[in-house]
């Protein structure tokens, strides 16, 4: 596994990570550049913030999905947009991303036309993104959920997101009326897997604690290579199947860990007749996916956007960071979005146990043993 290598410019990332929950994301005031394929924001249409630090051309290549994806691509963006806005030297523009074949052409694109840095957004794009890092050694990039490679000209920003999803395990253990729960990815990759070991572990945790049987459908731990997964980060139609699937094999609650093919969830949520709620991923479900709102008990978050946020605001106060990031339960990097609607409905004693849970394992009382956890 990879080594973090700590450094002072980035330690500011502790403090300005939301606490427990992923940052709301900004609205998306950008306009269309030459060619309609990418979208710049050079201006906040009215913002005060004074251009204080070096000029920045910051260029951010999306994974599939788009950019209103309702998580880790909106929620990346909105990173981007929070530093442009505390600081309009910082220009920046983004790509989408339709395939993965478009992700050569997108970084090579970014770091031959003047952007620096260059931000991939997904663990997906870490082959191509060495290469182009390798071709281009006078820029610099930086890619979410995946470390440096030991490449002196990439920053990984990574999130032990396995913390976050052990407490939404215990949550929906201790909600669950029928004694089942459910959980599915889009694809079988270490960042998507990582939040279904915590969910797993966080299950395990409860029934262990309290004497209790709940079933966890579509993941186990002890069996990497099983699973339910709906092989798409957009197929809202699949999604949709994949958790009434589940429901019918007597799941109240669903954790999907597939971005916008998770919003198919929400859809059979809203076909439930109130049988089933979800716990989201990445963002504050409430926040990014409203209208699902009210079968969110709670999201399983990674602050994204300040991660992104802070890069930039380091990059630009003069020194561009390196080695590796990881948002942490310790360092608000990840956590527990508020319950929203549910607030009166998860039990007080509950609420206590979660706060004690989340103390051990900051601590290290409680052990997660995730296989996907970055190091």
């Amino acid at each position: 596994m990879r080594s973090v290598m700590k450094i002072a410019a980035v330690s500011a990332i502790a403090a300005m990570a939301l606490a427990g929950c992923g940052s709301k994301p900004a609205k998306n005031s950008s306009t269309s550049a030459a060619g309609g394929s990418t979208k710049s924001a050079g201006s906040t249409g009215g913002t005060t913030a004074k251009a204080t630090g070096k000029k920045l051309n910051a260029c951010m290549v999306l994974d599939t999905g788009g950019v209103d994806d309702k998580s880790f691509n909106e929620n990346s963006w909105a990173g981007m947009q929070a530093a442009h806005q505390a600081n309009p030297n910082v220009s920046i523009k983004y790509v989408p991303s339709n395939s993965g074949s478009d992700y050569t052409p997108n970084l090579t694109k970014f770091a031959q036309s003047g952007c620096d840095p260059v931000i991939a957004v997904g663990g997906l794009m870490g082959d191509a993104l060495k290469k182009v890092a390798a071709a281009n050694p006078k820029v610099h990039f930086a890619e979410i959920d995946n470390g440096n490679q030991n490449a002196s000209n990439i920053y990984g920003i990574e999130y032990n997101t396995a913390q976050g999803a052990f407490l939404a395990g215990y949550l929906a253990a201790g909600m669950t009326k029928t004694g089942t729960v459910g959980t599915w990815g889009g694809l079988a990759i270490p960042p998507v897997t990582i939040y279904m070991d915590g969910f797993w572990e966080g299950v395990q945790y409860y029934n262990k604690q309290h004497s209790k049987s709940v079933k966890v459908l579509g993941w186990n731990e002890k069996n990497q290579k099983g699973g339910t997964f709906s092989g798409s980060f957009t197929d809202q139609n699949k999604g949709k199947s994949i958790t009434q699937a589940m429901a019918s094999q007597g799941a109240d609650i669903v954790f999907p860990v597939a971005g916008a093919s998770g919003l198919g969830a929400g859809a059979a949520a809203a076909a439930s007749g109130g049988k089933l709620n979800l716990i989201w991923v990445d963002t504050d479900g409430c926040e990014s996916a409203a209208n699902y709102c009210k079968y969110f008990i709670s999201s399983a978050t990674k602050n994204l956007a300040g991660g992104v946020e802070t890069y930039l605001k380091a990059a630009s106060a003069g020194a561009f960071p390196t080695g590796n990031y990881i948002g942490t339960l310790q360092n608000n990097g990840v956590g527990l979005a508020p319950f929203h609607d549910f607030a009166s409905k998860v039990p007080s004693v509950l609420q206590k146990e979660l706060a004690t849970v989340k103390a051990d394992i900051i601590s290290g009382k409680i052990t997660i043993t995730s296989p996907s956890q970055p190091k």
